[in-house]
Formats: structure tokens, C-alpha cells, sequence
């Protein structure tokens, strides 16, 4: 994860790789098949951390919600991971990059989760039916990743959590629930 976050995959080399986990590359070969596999690998096992933590079914409507802005304050204590999501999906854009299909699939399974909450929230009445549910998806997205960005260039510039709330309750026209304490 740290060598993808700070080289990106393109300058990554499997040798530095191994050299940082105390295996030869012929030892990094025998787990993931390729470079193109390892980098799928790290991906997968930032998304399982996250998916660990929403639990065995996700928060509905608002709370759903509510989820996004925790995890996004989760964030602020991962910034390795959370460089490496930067690096990797800006890269993903390019001709051929391995990670494409994943980062693809990611946003579209996120936008689909997020659209059903809003949905879900229509249903009860917590969201106006005139919010357009498929578009306020992409912008809350959209604004999470680009205080992701933001708080990486200038540490401590930004409250991504504070702001991402701001943002969502703007788009839906109203306040989300307390955070759940534990």
C-alpha cells in the first residue's frame, strides 16, 4: 500500500515491493500473480476495512448518509490509504491502466448504494422528491474525493468530515442524524 501511495503503479517496481514486505520478487510472484494482481489485491483489502466496519447490512435513507460523512472522518487516521485511493484512481484514467475496470465498478457500485439511500429517504418523506437522487449521487461522491484531495496537498486545511456534512445537507435540504456513539 505505502509504495502504490507514494510511487503510484506506474513507478512502483516489484523489487521495492518486496524489498519493504522482506520477500523476494519470485516471493511477491508466488502470492499475487502479477503487479496488475498485487495492485487489485491492495484495493480490495482497502475496501474490505471499510465494508468490515458498515457491519452485515448497511445503514438506510439518512443514516446511510450519516455513514458516508464517519467514514470520511474515519479517513482522517488512514491517510495512507487514503493517498493511495487518490494516486491509484487519478492514474486509472490513463490508456490500459490495471485498475481501471476496478475504480469503474467501485464508482458505480457506490453511486448505486448512494442512490438508493436518497431513494430510500424519498420514500419517507426525508428527502424532497424533487432531488434529482442519481445526480446529488455523483456530487456527494464527487465532493468526498475532492476534500480526500485537498486535505492531502495542505494537511489540516480541511475538515473532510465537517465539510462533507455541510455538502450533503445542502444537496438534500436537510440535517442528517447524530452520529451513532459506541
Amino acid at each position: 500500500m505505502e509504495t502504490f501511495a507514494e510511487r503510484g503503479y506506474q513507478s512502483a517496481s516489484l523489487a521495492e515491493i518486496a524489498d519493504r514486505v522482506g520477500l523476494t520478487q519470485a516471493g511477491v510472484l508466488h502470492y499475487f500473480s502479477s503487479k496488475a494482481g498485487l495492485l487489485t489485491g491492495v484495493l480490495d483489502l482497502r475496501d474490505s476495512t471499510d465494508i468490515e466496519e458498515l457491519g452485515s447490512e448497511r445503514p438506510r435513507g439518512l443514516a446511510f448518509l450519516r455513514h458516508l460523512v464517519e467514514t470520511t472522518r474515519r479517513n482522517t487516521g488512514r491517510e495512507g490509504i487514503v493517498r493511495l485511493y487518490t494516486v491509484l484512481a487519478a492514474e486509472s484514467v490513463t490508456a490500459k491502466h490495471p485498475a481501471q475496470d476496478w475504480f469503474r465498478d467501485r464508482y458505480q457500485g457506490l453511486r448505486v448504494l448512494v442512490v438508493e439511500a436518497l431513494d430510500e429517504a424519498q420514500a419517507a418523506g426525508e428527502v424532497a422528491a424533487d432531488v434529482d437522487t442519481g445526480t446529488t449521487a455523483r456530487v456527494i461522491i464527487a465532493t468526498m474525493d475532492g476534500l480526500q484531495l485537498q486535505w492531502l496537498l495542505e494537511p489540516g486545511s480541511v475538515d473532510m468530515a465537517a465539510a462533507t456534512e455541510v455538502a450533503i445537507v445542502r444537496l438534500i435540504g436537510r440535517d442528517l442524524p447524530p452520529a451513532a456513539t459506541h
